[in-house]
């Protein structure tokens, strides 16, 4: 398998891009719609202007779930490839519904066709794509105990508060059905309280007190849950690493196993060239590389775990090439287990270690000292001219890899 492999158009990284256009889409064509004085066009007849109106305020909430289906996948998790395939028929038909020109205050009319057409359009685009990779996004869904926690306690407040205004309706003012109910919840809970909802016996003050503690201590848990992962991840990056959300999106990619003397130009080849990702255990390196804006894991380069992270199954190239050819080679021996097909290339610091590394599973072994003292004895003795030199060099490598 050859680095010049052509490129996935339809893999990871567009199968994202996709969904992130239509929630942008859909969270435009909602608010264009929302803000429309006046509907006309084909289907301003047709449609009701409540529909409209709804298709339009949910629109702009279907947008933002998608967003939020987006982080899923880029976790290549399998419960937000499954949130997306129900989100993109919805996206396609409210871009459908809301297929109209509209007057918009202070602007005049508009055709919000320019946005709901591209959103019906890509949105089934989006669908087929989505059910191409639905290998790739295979992951469970792994919650802490403290989310399970957070999310239960949120959960359990808002049922909480929601039953019990509503069993005490009576005692407020302006709340009579279960979405009052709900809502002079929420507005308690994140302690917004806009106030027309308010109690008026003793009872009702007692239970909207208890909602508030209930209500603000669920938020501020849940809150905490979420900002957990943000703050890991600004320490995995403050330590050289990259995120679980990053290496997810590897494919087509090279791994470079261990860092030496040889890796810096090695890196200055790949930069530009192709995706790649280094694994070391030496945190310093791992932050130097870091801060170089080079994707770094820092791990042992000969374990099956730190290479699985960087996806070695999607890996086109695996480069060995630390001062160490006895750790290179239980790399390579890795490696060639979690991925036969992957090309496997090693440089041996030791002429004697070439052949235990090809044993090991290196496609290609390359001596940097046996070139390197070629070369010099090649241009000191003059006998040839350095096209010359790498006509030579090109017949060895036929030779090696005859030999192979």
């Amino acid at each position: 398998m050859g680095m010049d492999r052509p490129r996935n158009w339809l893999g990871a990284r567009t199968t994202i891009l996709l969904p992130v256009l239509v929630a942008v889409l859909s969270f435009v064509t909602g608010v264009v719609n929302i803000s429309a004085v006046s509907i006309s066009g084909p289907l301003g007849d047709l449609i009701p202007r409540s529909i409209q109106r709804t298709a339009g305020f949910t629109g702009a909430l279907t947008g933002f779930t998608l967003l939020i289906s987006v982080v899923g996948l880029r976790r290549r998790l399998r419960i937000a490839w499954y949130a997306t395939i129900v989100l993109l028929p919805v996206a396609a038909v409210q871009g459908l519904v809301q297929n109209s020109a509209v007057t918009l205050p202070f602007v005049g009319p508009v055709p919000s066709s320019a946005v709901s057409i591209p959103l019906v359009v890509l949105s089934l685009i989006s669908l087929p794509a989505m059910l191409l990779n639905r290998r790739r996004f295979d992951r469970p869904i792994d919650l802490s105990t403290a989310q399970l926690a957070a999310g239960a306690a949120l959960l359990g407040s808002l049922m909480y508060g929601t039953a019990g205004s509503y069993a005490l309706r009576d005692d407020f003012t302006n709340l009579s059905t279960a979405t009052d109910a709900f809502y002079y919840t929420l507005v308690t809970a994140s302690t917004v309280g806009y106030g027309d909802v308010t109690p008026q016996s003793q009872q009702a003050k007692l239970f909207g007190m208890s909602v508030v503690v209930l209500g603000t201590a669920s938020f501020a848990i849940a809150l905490g849950s979420l900002l957990g992962p943000a703050i890991e991840k600004r320490l995995s990056e403050a330590l050289g690493n990259m995120t679980d959300a990053q290496l997810d999106l590897l494919e087509n990619h090279v791994l470079v196993l261990g860092h030496g003397d040889l890796t810096e130009p090695i890196i200055e080849e790949l930069t530009g060239a192709i995706d790649f990702v280094v694994i070391t255990p030496d945190t310093e390196t791992a932050t130097r590389l870091q801060q170089q804006d080079i994707a770094v894991l820092t791990a042992d380069p000969s374990d099956e775990e730190p290479m699985q992270r960087a996806g070695i199954e999607d890996a086109v190239a695996v480069v060995a090439a630390t001062n160490d050819d006895a750790q290179d080679a239980l790399a390579i021996l890795t490696a060639q287990t979690l991925n036969p097909e992957v090309n496997i290339v090693a440089a041996a610091t030791d002429r004697e270690n070439i052949e235990k590394l090809r044993r090991a599973g290196a496609d290609t072994v390359i001596s940097p000292a046996v070139l390197g003292g070629h070369l010099i004895v090649q241009s000191a003795l003059g006998r040839e001219g350095m096209e010359n030199i790498a006509d030579h060099l090109l017949d060895v490598n036929d030779e090696d890899d005859a030999d192979i």
